[in-house]
């Protein structure tokens, strides 16, 4: 994969062009035939599941000598964006598990650590990641889900809730506190597999949009953890934390990127079929001027998202840009998204088409990892400081 890079921020490498347009080919014919299907279903196809695997999806920056691809940063965006395109509920658990799941684990993990989890990520171990709850969203560390010390390790109890990728889940990566009374300071990362005795899945979430990704409460009940499975250090989960979520903002921009270039994709070709007063709708200025103005906002997206993820890759900082990426590109698909809906009249208002979905699915972009407020604080802070 990939990865020398020259030339405007949107024009892709021959090597990146390539892979994008494998994973969006790979969208096209084997997700698109299952999209209404799982939205209808609230549930993942496994054998979409299997085969994202089988690509290589699963282990984008995973290093070749734990089975992965060792790409790069801006890879796993652009499989996140080309997915997206076709299915942003199939690119939510691509997305989770790359940018969230093993990023964590490969700036984190112990070598013993890695050498564990690391191939079976990238092999056949969907990963999850779990830090919100019912008392903590936007205010992370308020959480409340305790870790008490024992003789062999750690005992936890309580909570997460719209823990994304939770029903298929092997791996979970869950955040608790060893002292409430040090605040984000007792917070603490711990690497718990499927199975464990105490951890279970609790109620699925019934949801607008991005139906096919499970999004679950996970129940904490007397779980012992070995110590062995702390990630990073005890009272370092918070570094994890904000370092890990700054990434997968650049993740769900590119996710909303993809979205809404699906979306403008159907208008366009229905604006050139759908006839109206003896000919395409495409041919009146209004609808010509409104996919234009739809294209020039997606592309200004994409010129956010590929340059925090290019600054990313290159060690440089990103925590405002990757704010702008996600704040940016959330407004775009929703808008974008709805212009499709109008685009298509009457029969965008209904679930015989696709634009109902991309609008539905639209919405979760200005309020999962970090609301839009939450972007526009980190973005005030950094300019103003500057």
């Amino acid at each position: 994969m990939t990865h020398s890079h020259a030339g405007p921020l949107t024009q892709l490498s021959e090597d990146e062009n390539l892979f994008y347009s494998t994973v969006r080919q790979f969208a096209e014919e084997t997700i698109a035939p299952h999209v209404r299907t799982m939205d209808e279903e609230q549930k993942m196809a496994p054998e979409i599941v299997h085969k994202i695997f089988e690509l290589g999806l699963m282990g984008i920056e995973v290093p070749e000598i734990y089975g992965g691809a060792e790409g790069n940063f801006f890879d796993a965006v652009l499989a996140i964006e080309a997915i997206s395109t076709v299915d942003p509920a199939v690119a939510v658990l691509v997305d989770v598990h790359n940018t969230l799941v093993v990023n964590a684990l490969r700036r984190w993990a112990s070598e013993e650590q890695k050498r564990t989890w690391l191939p079976k990520l990238a092999a056949d171990t969907i990963g999850a990641y779990a830090l919100s709850e019912a008392g903590s969203g936007s205010d992370a560390f308020a959480l409340q889900t305790r870790a008490e010390v024992t003789a062999s390790g750690y005992r936890l109890n309580g909570r997460k809730l719209w823990i994304s990728n939770a029903r298929e889940a092997g791996l979970f990566i869950v955040f608790a506190t060893i002292d409430p009374a040090a605040g984000y300071r007792g917070i603490t990362a711990f690497v718990i597999e499927q199975g464990t005795p105490g951890l279970s899945v609790g109620r699925k979430e019934d949801k607008l949009g991005i139906r096919a990704s499970s999004t679950c409460e996970l129940i904490l009940d007397n779980c012992e953890v070995p110590a062995a499975n702390v990630l990073g250090e005890a009272g370092k989960g918070y570094k994890i934390a904000i370092e890990t979520l700054n990434e997968g903002r650049i993740g769900i921009g590119a996710q909303m990127l993809g979205l809404a270039e699906g979306a403008w994709q159907q208008a366009a070709r229905y604006a050139q079929e759908r006839k109206q007063f003896g000919k395409a709708i495409a041919e009146f200025q209004a609808v010509q001027f409104t996919l234009a103005q739809m294209a020039t906002d997606i592309e200004a997206a994409r010129l956010l998202v590929y340059n925090a993820a290019r600054l990313k890759d290159a060690g440089k900082p990103y925590v405002k840009e990757a704010a702008m990426t996600k704040l940016f590109a959330s407004q775009v698909a929703e808008r974008v998204a709805s212009q499709c809906v109008e685009i298509f009249g009457g029969n965008g208002f209904v679930r015989d088409y696709p634009a109902e979905k991309y609008y539905r699915d639209a919405k979760v972009g200005k309020i999962y990892e970090g609301t839009s407020n939450m972007q526009l604080m980190t973005i005030a802070k950094l300019v103003l400081k500057s």
